[in-house]
């Protein structure tokens, strides 16, 4: 299990979510969101959070984001308290909440240059970030001139840019067509592979959590914890196209599934 680590491997831990409870007041009384979650990602780790609605995936990522105060545990990163938001740590959304009255370019160096980055140096790096994610020549153009997996990748692109240590991925490709999907997906392991960021991605898709993970994560139904925890051996140059017929995949697809659909009839109840 995730939350069972010792005390040297959580000094050398990236990001360590130590013991963390989240309770909200409400109409209803007090909400706990999150009960006694510990997780850990080293350097360079690609982590998928799964489990149903309303399990506090999403709140795992702000608090890590510094959006949320941790009031009860301790959310550390590079054996630092995280006391509120840092360009170290990047954030992507589900939608991409682009300025449609900015440019591509001007979208992906907004927050660089807003940080009072010289203009040159954040386009040069955003030319090179655009063509890494395939917009090289829309540099000039309209966001809503855009498809939507286009501007995901713009997206994608602004949050590289700064070089975070951490990013943090709230169901970005949950609103794109199944091929799109797809090539977002290729795409992102492409640049984590180039760069070694640390990655905590959340999904309720199962299948690109396998293609995408090097562990799965999986959250209960609320109050959440972390239920299971799933090594991924596929390796780093996994294929989409032919990842399904890698030994071991139908098998642990079925325990993840399971467990998911476990959480998922839970939190109905």
């Amino acid at each position: 299990m995730a939350g069972a680590l010792g005390g040297k491997e959580r000094m050398t831990a990236h990001i360590d979510v130590d013991h963390i409870t989240l309770s909200f007041a409400g109409k209803q009384g007090v909400l706990t969101v999150l009960e006694d979650v510990s997780l850990t990602l080293a350097k360079g780790e690609f982590v998928v959070l799964l489990g149903p609605s309303g399990c506090g995936k999403s709140t795992i990522l702000n608090l890590i984001a510094g959006f949320i105060p941790v009031r009860q545990g301790r959310v550390l990163c590079a054996g630092r308290p995280v006391k509120g938001p840092h360009p170290s740590r990047g954030m992507v959304f589900q939608q991409p909440n682009l300025f449609p009255w900015l440019s591509v370019l001007d979208n992906v160096t907004f927050g660089a240059r807003m940080a009072g980055r010289k203009k040159a140096a954040a386009n040069g790096d955003a030319n090179a970030w655009l063509n890494r994610v395939g917009l090289a020549g829309f540099e000039r153009h309209a966001t809503w001139q855009l498809s939507g997996g286009m501007k995901q990748r713009v997206a994608l692109a602004r949050a590289w840019l700064p070089d975070p240590e951490v990013l943090l991925m709230d169901e970005p490709f949950g609103a794109l067509d199944a091929q799109t999907r797809m090539m977002m997906q290729e795409l992102l392991r492409e640049a984590w592979k180039q760069t070694g960021t640390t990655i905590l991605f959340v999904t309720h898709d199962v299948e690109e959590a396998l293609f995408l993970a090097d562990r799965i994560l999986v959250m209960s139904a609320r109050p959440g914890k972390i239920a299971e925890e799933v090594a991924l051996p596929f390796g780093p140059d996994r294929d989409i196209e032919t990842l399904a017929q890698s030994p071991g995949y139908s098998d642990i697809k079925q325990q993840v599934l399971h467990r998911v659909r476990t959480e998922a009839r839970r939190s109905m109840r």
